[in-house]
């Protein structure tokens, strides 16, 4: 049986879903949601933070190999929302989201 992520994830994918919710208000507030996709792609990395997070709290629930599941589950949409984030860092870097 593989070592329990699950906590982690969920106390990971909560903080980042936080600071997603923060670009998210911060570009309304601004007026730029408009102009750009970065809301667009922070609002995809919300969704698939909150279903880490939702996915591995079922996890802590559940007791013995039930929960593997659900924690490799939240796993991947966890490492999906990483990859949301970091795409959406870049284009903003490079320019690329005008």
């Amino acid at each position: 049986m593989p070592e329990n992520r699950t906590p982690h994830i969920l106390n990971t994918s909560a903080t980042l879903l936080g600071l997603c919710f923060i670009v998210l208000t911060s570009l309304k507030v601004a007026k730029m949601s408009d102009r750009t996709v970065i809301d667009e792609t922070t609002a995809l990395a919300i969704i698939l933070f909150m279903t880490a997070c939702i996915l591995s709290f079922l996890s802590m629930k559940r007791r013995g190999p039930a929960n593997y599941p659900l924690e490799r589950a939240a796993d991947i949409i966890f490492l999906l929302g990483l990859v949301v984030l970091f795409l959406t860092t870049m284009m903003v870097t490079f320019n690329v989201i005008k």
